[in-house]
């Protein structure tokens, strides 16, 4: 079988895909620049003979699929929510994902935006790159006293939700010594404990840290759930952070909340227009730390996610069951 991979894969991965058997093309979207949107992937895959595909953001939606020969589906995301799942399953192809491949990664960055936030690391790059006066003791006086911050040990962390990336970014905080808050309805109490985390209710949360973080999944439930009451709720010296999905905060809300001091900062890394446009109102706002999504950005994402993908497609393509597949329904 013929095989297109779009998502970025290891040459390891890749190795385990042929060895399995397939003719594999590799057209990886960060070197060809292309996503596939619409019915765009069907034309590639009609003209290629392709029965394999293996995407990353890649939609492989019900005209996709229904329009192609499509023998097997992966998606190196936790959730495929670029597959037309439903579909796939009435066809019987199985949608193999690779959950958790970048939950690590993700936890990282979440730390790593406290600690910016925290230490006003954003701002004191801001300073010196582009106002500082080395010369002016005056100037330096004023740039330590607009960049003093504060030590998270100690400080109280509330993590609305509490699943592979919540958890590892708990356990990530244990070392720093801080006290954990959970709202997570979904998750029991053993798992709370696991990380000495006390688990509340989100206004008891919003209104005891010092530190909120983002960690669950967007759906109808979460929509919007983070607006102006909540942000109202939080303390004027506490930190925010968004490293999951944009739709979970009314964005006008947390800008607005940003702007006259509800709260003191946010680190943001998901937005509601990706890719972020120049003019987005958030990198007007000195107490932000922004990155372009790059929450699972790492090599150490790419060989976990090749890995997973190509062991389970190879255990399908030997007759087994997969590990990660979403529809296993399929393999009856």
């Amino acid at each position: 079988m013929k095989a297109l991979v779009t998502a970025p894969f290891t040459d390891d991965g890749l190795s385990t895909l042929r060895a399995s058997g397939l003719d594999v093309d590799y057209q990886c979207w960060l070197e060809t620049g292309k996503l596939h949107l619409g019915d765009s992937l069907l034309k590639v895959i009609n003209k290629g003979g392709y029965e394999v595909v293996i995407v990353e953001g890649d939609e492989v939606k019900e005209e996709v699929i229904e329009g192609s020969n499509l023998k097997l589906i992966g998606c190196v995301r936790g959730v495929p929510r670029n597959i037309a799942v439903a579909s796939a399953t009435a066809k019987g192809i199985p949608v193999i994902t690779a959950p958790g491949r970048n939950a690590r990664a993700v936890a990282e960055l979440t730390v790593c935006l406290m600690l910016c936030q925290a230490r006003n690391i954003t701002a004191a790059d801001r300073l010196l790159q582009r106002e500082f006066l080395v010369d002016d003791f005056g100037d330096f006086a004023g740039m330590y006293k607009s960049t003093l911050g504060f030590e998270l040990r100690g400080r109280t962390i509330g993590l609305i939700g509490l699943g592979q990336v919540g958890f590892s970014v708990a356990k990530i905080l244990q070392s720093f010594e801080v006290s954990l808050l959970v709202t997570d309805p979904y998750v029991d109490d053993n798992k709370i404990a696991e990380v000495g985390a006390e688990k509340v209710e989100l206004d008891d949360l919003l209104r005891r840290s010092d530190v909120v973080t983002v960690h669950c999944l967007p759906t109808e439930e979460t929509n919007r759930m983070l607006g102006k009451r909540e942000f109202e709720l939080m303390k004027k010296t506490a930190v925010f952070i968004n490293t999951a999905r944009a739709s979970i905060t009314d964005e006008y809300a947390l800008l607005e909340a940003l702007k006259l001091g509800a709260i003191a900062g946010a680190g943001l890394d998901v937005f509601s227009m990706e890719p972020v446009d120049c003019d987005n109102m958030f990198l007007e706002l000195d107490n932000v730390t922004v990155t372009p999504h790059i929450g699972g950005n790492t090599a150490d994402t790419v060989e976990r996610q090749s890995e997973m993908l190509a062991n389970d497609i190879r255990t399908y393509l030997e007759g087994g069951k997969p590990h990660h597949i979403v529809n296993p329904e399929v393999l009856k």
